[in-house]
């Protein structure tokens, strides 16, 4: 069975980082993709956008925090999940998310500023088969190791 997701849009907000009890960062992106579709008949064009959250774990989650800002323009590569729970008045809850195993950051330097002086546009991060560094290797991939549970999600 296949459950692939590729993405790329732009970033709305900032990430929201949060580091779990055992120092584990995970961050939560939202992505919009807009859709362009164009009517012959009344010759308009309508534009449609799509709404993501995305999941980011470990060292993913470290580069959103570093470099992603709202209006980032992001590829994501990564496999839907949908998660419930039972909100405070008993209801019963859903969402779906990618769970992101792959990172590259789109677009020129100057596109969308990054706190920090090297905003590594262009650089990919993230892969089962990429290295296990902690910070960027020359050719700019970070490894990457997605959970098999996100059912304890803190967002």
């Amino acid at each position: 069975m296949i459950n692939k997701v590729i993405l790329i849009g732009n970033v709305g907000a900032d990430p929201e980082v949060r580091a779990l009890e055992g120092g584990v960062k995970v961050a939560r992106l939202r992505i919009a993709t807009t859709e362009r579709i164009y009517n012959r008949q009344t010759q308009e064009t309508k534009e449609h956008t799509e709404w993501h959250n995305v999941t980011l774990w470990r060292n993913l989650a470290d580069v959103a925090d570093r470099f992603i800002r709202k209006g980032s323009q992001v590829y994501i590569e990564g496999s839907l999940r949908t998660r419930d729970w039972t909100d405070k008045d008993g209801n019963k809850r859903y969402a779906t998310e990618i769970v992101a195993n792959d990172l590259k950051m789109l677009g020129r330097r100057g596109d969308a500023p990054a706190s920090g002086a090297d905003n590594s546009y262009g650089g990919s991060y993230g892969g089962a088969a990429q290295s296990s560094q902690s910070s960027p290797s020359p050719s700019g991939d970070i490894a990457a190791s997605t959970p098999q549970e996100v059912d304890d999600l803190p967002f």
